[in-house]
């Protein structure tokens, strides 16, 4: 080599390029590895907290869509108790108008009867006694 070697008396004591070299190589290796340590370290890192935060968005998902479904489900509920409700009313009016029209139908046949009843006085005598 054309550089100072371990022989040169410019530099007593001097280590050998060889072994310089030899050192620079091992500390270059060193840092790689150090380096290859924290780039490991730091994509486990990464996924940790990747995994961590889509856990909790997933968990929040979830709720919504339990919310949404609890939310359909109630409403279901309700309108099923409206039309429930609706039926009962439809029924009772139907009960209603039946009473109704029964109790015009015996209004009509007493006042028939009773009209009946005047044109012959001795039944209507009786039944005013």
């Amino acid at each position: 080599s054309s550089g100072i070697n371990a022989e040169c008396p410019l530099r007593p004591g001097a280590i050998p390029d060889a072994e310089v070299e030899r050192q620079i190589q091992q500390m270059i290796q060193f840092i790689d590895h150090e380096a290859d340590e924290k780039e490991v370290e730091i994509l486990a890192k990464a996924d940790e907290e990747f995994n961590i935060e889509k856990g909790r968005l997933v968990e929040q998902e979830k709720q919504k869509i339990r919310a949404f479904y609890e939310k359909k489900e109630k409403n279901a509920e309700l309108q099923k108790k409206i039309q429930l409700s609706n039926l009962q009313n439809q029924a009772r009016l139907k009960l209603l108008k039946q009473r109704e029209e029964h109790l015009i139908q015996v209004v009509e046949k007493t006042t028939e009867g009773l009209r009946g009843l005047t044109n012959d006085i001795g039944k209507y005598q009786t039944m005013l006694q």
